[in-house]
């Protein structure tokens, strides 16, 4: 129930019609809706300023119910991706309007070529959060935090991160790193950086293998965590930081 098919052209009112795609139901329904309208807005297909079409044609169009539309249009108001206004219809909202750090609209903007500025912002963020989280962590991690840590590093050298369970790992790593700050706020993006980690670390691999093994790195920064060193933790984690960009940048 993909719903897979292109976006048309704008039409004369400056409206982005949808082609029409299969029938379903259910959450999976609204959730294939939201996944396609996502895609285009966020790849730009429908770009910032333009209009959808009203409820009654999209649905039609999309060959879905009104209320499937509808719920999957509020999954997109949540992200902050577009705006509806009474008379005035639902309007895709400016990027800067946009949550990008919704594991959801991650998805959706490395489902296919993401812009090369939203890719560097990304690392922008991680260097920035990843390298004081990975100090706190130094000073604060427990017993449990460690072992939790030492557990995805197994995984990740087991599996490696070409497959699923390695990427997941990975994902498991930098999750326990935010744990072992013992910082709520900093807790509270572990899904957001999880994600970014994730789907950057898949998206650098789409066209061929990684252009080395980045287990090493989060070794190093494991083991200064471990042994309690600040610093060497944070220079750890930034150099993990500016070698997965790095990466990036030569598979794009």
């Amino acid at each position: 129930m993909a719903l897979d098919d292109q976006a048309d052209g704008v039409d004369e009112a400056g409206v982005q019609p949808i082609t029409r795609t299969p029938k379903g139901s259910g959450r999976r329904l609204r959730g294939a809706i939201a996944h396609y309208l996502g895609t285009q807005i966020v790849s730009g297909a429908i770009a910032p300023g333009e209009k959808l079409t009203g409820e009654v044609a999209n649905a039609e169009a999309l060959d879905v119910s009104r209320s499937a539309y509808r719920e999957a249009v509020q999954v997109l108001t949540a992200k902050g991706l577009v705006e509806s206004r009474p008379k005035a219809g639902t309007r895709v909202l400016p990027r800067s309007r946009w949550n990008m750090l919704d594991p959801q609209v991650l998805a959706w903007a490395f489902s296919g070529e993401p812009d090369t500025d939203f890719v560097r912002d990304l690392f922008e963020l991680r260097a920035v959060v990843e390298p004081a989280a990975a100090r706190l962590a130094a000073e604060r991690r427990d017993r449990d935090d460690v072992k939790a840590m030492r557990d995805a590093l197994t995984q990740m050298r087991r599996h490696t991160l070409a497959t699923d369970a390695g990427r997941a790992a990975d994902r498991d790593f930098h999750d326990a790193l935010l744990e072992a700050t013992h910082n709520n706020a900093l807790v509270a993006l572990s899904a957001s950086i999880g994600a970014a980690v994730s789907w950057t670390t898949k998206y650098k691999q789409r066209a061929r293998a990684l252009p080395r093994d980045p287990v090493p790195d989060h070794i190093k920064v494991f083991d200064a965590i471990a042994a309690g060193d600040p610093d060497a933790a944070a220079a750890a984690m930034r150099t993990l930081v500016d070698l997965a960009l790095e990466d990036t940048r030569l598979s794009m």
